[in-house]
């Protein structure tokens, strides 16, 4: 969540830090190791820009955007992408219908934003394994930074 600065023409956002990246993104990798699943691990800043990457070794090719696509959506609505099958039933259905067709969005499991002291710092998205896996892939991640699933 962006705050007011002291200027009236700009704001203060925050934004996981490269070394927070590469640290999420390394312990996702080792969680899906663990299980026995080959994944892409995409961690964003909160404008949806990539901000670490990892692909295990026989990741399916598809599942690199998969993953980034994953993370932005995550980061762009400060939801886990498992929640929108739920959260479009309760819209219109232009709504349900139409933004599942915008480009880069993501409505199954393995998206989660990352939220700091209540500011959303980024998100991580992962892809390769099953929703299940995958989620559960990128929740080990954000314990990493001793953060749980935010939005869930």
């Amino acid at each position: 969540m962006a705050r007011v600065s002291a200027s009236t023409h700009s704001v203060v956002q925050h934004c996981i830090t490269w070394q927070a990246a590469q640290a999420v993104a390394a312990a996702a990798a080792a969680h899906a190791q663990s299980l026995g699943v080959a994944v892409n691990v995409a961690l964003v800043d909160p404008a949806g820009v990539l901000a670490a990457f990892v692909r295990m070794p026989g990741a399916p090719l598809h599942s690199v955007e998969i993953a980034i696509d994953k993370a932005y959506t995550a980061a762009g609505f400060g939801l886990p992408t498992s929640r929108w099958q739920e959260v479009l039933q309760s819209h219109s259905a232009a709504v349900r219908e139409g933004l599942v067709l915008r480009p880069r969005f993501v409505a199954f499991g393995g998206g989660l934003p990352i939220v700091e002291q209540g500011a959303r710092i980024g998100a991580i998205g992962v892809s390769g394994g099953s929703e299940a896996q995958d989620e559960a892939i990128a929740a080990a991640g954000l314990q990493a930074l001793g953060l749980g699933p935010s939005g869930a």
